[in-house]
């Protein structure tokens, strides 16, 4: 989906950036060959260094690293990383 402006340029929508939340008894790397296929399609992946301290904090952390990122996102959690 496309929007058109006053000028009648057009806006193609932006590319999600995909944000990769590893569970516990892993870490970051645990994504890299999902990193490597979506990069190879063209998208922006963060793995996040989950610290694995608390779901609160952890979870605050993410948050956190989210609001710095401008434009649409995909949040993928895995286990852990998805609560």
């Amino acid at each position: 989906m496309s929007t058109a402006h006053a000028a009648g340029t057009i806006e193609l929508p932006q590319t999600p950036t995909i944000v990769l939340v590893h569970g516990a008894f892993a870490d970051a790397s645990s994504w890299n060959g999902v990193i490597l296929k979506l990069q190879a399609e063209g998208y922006e992946v963060i793995a996040v260094a989950n610290p694995l301290r608390s779901l609160a904090s952890d979870s605050a952390y993410v948050s956190a690293l989210l609001k710095t990122i401008h434009g649409p996102v995909v949040l993928v959690g895995h286990s852990y990383g998805g609560a």
